[in-house]
């Protein structure tokens, strides 16, 4: 059975997680964002790697996870993205001309790799906000779960990611809109190659400013240096994963303090990654 890739998705998906935070604005001292979540995917087919579609067997990965930021002054704002339960699986492998069960299907569960973030304000100045991010890639993860070790929550990995981003906040007519800009390094270990990641987010706020709808479009490519034989790259968090997702988010506030998020997000090319789209919804606070 071919394994597949979801490495490079899941990774760009955890630093788009906080869209309603993040971006070029660190938080005011003090001040926070803190956000429960659902983020979910179900594929039975893939990108390859180059770049064509061919179908597999249905495997997912879920995760539960808690996301925060919080103000340590008013230029640096601590981060934290921890996967507390993560489960994949893959469904039976059954033959098609007989019915019979090829490679019975498996699952498994625990933590997700987790990530921690230092970001730092630049500049805000006319609109503008310039910061740099670095963040700690934690390996919480199994690597290596289920039979024959190709369940995973995690890639083994320990990475560090340097991130600059740029926003500007503005009107589109009477209503409040932002827009956003990064690029990143993420330097990794273990026979990984490294990445170069970058993005660009939009988004404006209606009915007096309750709803927000936003876009991002998104990116990683590999850099092609890592050493891992075939066979490592042929694993569930393959290395030279490849991708550009386009991800359309809404939240509505319920008051000053509380709302809700739900996205969605489907890799438009890639290589060695999940071709479904993934999902994700959760309910966030502000202090």
């Amino acid at each position: 059975m071919k394994r597949i890739n979801i490495a490079s998705f899941v990774l760009a998906m955890l630093f788009a997680v906080p869209a309603l935070a993040g971006g070029g604005w660190p938080q005011p001292k003090g001040g926070g964002y803190f956000k429960l979540s659902q983020w979910w995917v179900i594929a039975d087919q893939h990108f390859t790697g180059t770049g064509g579609l061919d179908p597999n067997v249905t495997q997912a990965i879920w995760n539960t996870s808690l996301y925060g930021e919080y103000g340590i002054t008013d230029r640096l704002t601590g981060i934290v993205y921890f996967p507390f339960f993560s489960r994949t699986y893959f469904n039976n492998l059954v033959s098609g001309t007989t019915g019979e069960v090829l490679v019975p299907g498996e699952a498994i569960n625990g933590l997700g790799d987790t990530d921690l973030s230092l970001k730092y304000g630049l500049l805000n100045k006319g609109g503008f906000a310039l910061s740099t991010t670095l963040t700690f890639g934690l390996p919480l993860g199994n690597p290596s779960g289920g039979t024959a070790g190709n369940l995973q929550t995690g890639d083994g990995e320990f990475n560090q990611l340097l991130q600059f981003d740029l926003g500007k906040s503005f009107s589109y007519g009477e209503l409040p809109a932002y827009a956003n800009v990064y690029a990143g390094f993420n330097n990794r270990t273990q026979g990984f190659s490294d990445e170069i990641r970058f993005g660009v987010e939009t988004g404006v706020q209606l009915l007096d400013s309750r709803l927000l709808v936003l876009v991002r479009a998104f990116g990683v490519q590999s850099l092609q240096n890592g050493t891992l034989t075939a066979e490592n790259s042929t694993s569930i968090f393959a290395n030279n994963s490849e991708h550009f997702t386009i991800a359309p988010e809404v939240a509505w506030q319920f008051n000053d303090k509380w709302g809700v998020s739900a996205s969605y997000s489907k890799a438009v090319s890639g290589r060695i990654i999940f071709a479904n789209p993934a999902y994700s919804a959760g309910v966030y606070v502000k202090l």
